[in-house]
Order: structure tokens, then sequence, then C-alpha cells
């Protein structure tokens, strides 16, 4: 039975968390034991990792020494490892901007079709931006959209990189491990106070991987920079770019990253490299198969000072 209807998605995962404070994780050596976990007082970096098969498939049964994860090309040691299925919380963030005019109906019609995919456990936030970013709909386990959704009228300018913000500092207060951020627009950000640097950032603080759906026209008409400007969210951030903004292809992929977002793999490690420098600090992490795909952050920043 359908409840009340109102996620960014590009899924993430993967998702990063640099904390100055104790914080708990479970521990590799007990993954089997729910109560057993380890404090930590030093800053640890967490990154959620997603592995497929040459079909496009996630990978399960991989261990912990099936993975090795690199910081600036330098090797780390895992910390904690854990490949357990986990509920993930969602930010659904619609495009309600002049340029989304006629593809407001599309916009829903493919926030309906992310919702209905969802698991029982997980709990999903519903947005929508112009010239500000308004939530309608807490983060909760309902499946529609909130009725406001369905009388939403396009306004003038886009401030794609302030909702991904907002949405990354609601995400970072849940206590999900898993946490995306699912963006609906055709990526014309022309009305932001935050950079595309700075949304990305907080996402990555928060732990959110950013899957984003290019709801603009296909064709030689399609802005190739609002492309860009997407993609990078996506592959930055571990998650997912969807070219297709309706049809089967988009609700496979909306599948695949429902999955995906649920039965991640999480390593968390601390850094050779302390310096507590505000750069950006590039992550690569490689399996020891050969035949898959491994998707997850590509870095983070330091905190300074």
């Amino acid at each position: 039975m359908k409840l009340l209807r109102p996620v960014l998605i590009l899924l993430a995962a993967s998702a990063l968390l640099i904390s100055p404070r104790p914080i708990r994780l479970e521990a590799a050596e007990h993954q089997d034991q729910d109560d057993d976990v380890i404090r930590v007082s030093t800053a640890l970096v967490v990154v959620n990792v997603t592995v497929l098969d040459k079909e496009g498939k996630f990978v399960t049964g991989l261990k912990r020494g099936d993975f090795q994860i690199f910081e600036d090309g330098v090797a780390q040691k895992t910390s904690t490892f854990s490949a357990e299925e986990t509920p993930f919380a969602a930010a659904l963030l619609l495009d309600t901007s002049g340029s989304m005019e006629s593809r407001l109906t599309l916009g829903r019609g493919a926030a309906i079709h992310f919702l209905d995919g969802l698991r029982e456990q997980d709990v999903a936030a519903f947005y929508n931006f112009d010239t500000k970013v308004e939530q309608l709909q807490d983060f909760s386990p309902g499946r529609d959209l909130p009725a406001k959704a369905y009388s939403l009228k396009s306004r003038t300018m886009t401030a794609l990189n302030d909702a991904v913000l907002r949405a990354a500092d609601d995400l970072a207060k849940r206590e999900e491990k898993r946490r995306a951020i699912v963006i609906l627009s055709d990526g014309g950000e022309n009305y932001s106070r935050a950079s595309a640097d700075k949304a990305l950032d907080h996402a990555m603080q928060a732990n959110a991987t950013i899957y984003a759906v290019n709801m603009g026209e296909q064709g030689p008409a399609r802005d190739i920079a609002a492309t860009g400007v997407l993609r990078q969210f996506a592959e930055k951030s571990g998650g997912r770019y969807v070219d297709t903004p309706g049809g089967q292809q988009l609700r496979d992929s909306f599948a695949e990253i429902a999955q995906e977002l649920g039965r991640q793999y999480t390593i968390a490690f601390r850094p050779t490299n302390r310096a507590r420098d505000g750069k950006w600090h590039a992550i690569e992490v490689k399996v020891s198969r050969s035949d898959v795909t491994v998707r997850s952050r590509k870095g983070y920043k330091a905190p300074k000072g």
C-alpha cells in the first residue's frame, strides 16, 4: 500500500568522514557481533565502495583482504571493514527552475520511481530548488511524494550547489551509515551562494554519495557545461551519472542504485599523512579481482589548522 508520495542519488558511495571526535565503527575482526565496536580518537577516513561485475551487477562476498586503499598514491592500512547490508538515508532534489518548466512532470515521475524502489528500512527526504531550497518532506519511510510536490511551478534561476549543500548538511545529522543525494536536474547552475567545490566538500564530510539524473533535453541542444556539473558531482563522490531522464533505462538505474546503497562495502583508514593542511587528498581503492569495476569517492579535503 502506498503511503504519502514525495532523493541527490550518483548513490555514493561511497562516503567519507573525517572526525576529530571519537566515533563508533564496527570492528572488522568482529563484524558478526553487532555489539563489538572500536573507539577511535584520531581522524578516520571512511569510504563506501561499490564493486560491479561486467554486467553491472553488485559483487558480494569480497573480504577485507581483497581490498587495497591508497591516499595520494601511498598504501594505507585498513582500520575497519564492513560488508553487511544496512539501511540508507537519501535526499531527493528536484530542480524547479525556469529551464525545467516542460520537465517537471517527468521529474516528479522520476522521483516516484526512485521512492518505489526503496526498502522498508530506508528513509528519504524530498526537496525542490530554484532561487531557494525548500524541504517539502523530512526523512521518512513514506513512499509517496508530498502533496505540495504536485503543485510546484518552475521559477527563474537555479541554486543547484546550495541544494546539494543543504541536503548534505541535513544528511550529516542522520544515524544511517549510508547516505545519498539524488539530483533530478538539467544542471544549469546560475544562482547559488556556494561553489560546486564547497557543496561537494559538504557532501563528502556527510558521507553522502551523489547520484545525478540529467533531466535536460537529449540531443545536440543539451547544455554541455550543465552536463559536466552533474557528472562531476557524481564521479567525485563515487556515485553515478544517469544520462536519460525517463523510460526503462531510468527505472533500471534507480533499482541498481537502491541495491547499491544498501550493499556497499565500507572501509575506514587513518591516513599516514596527518597534516591538517586543508588540501585535497586523492583516494583510490583497488580490488584483487581484475574482472570488476570499482567505484568510490575520488578523495577528500583535509581539515585545516
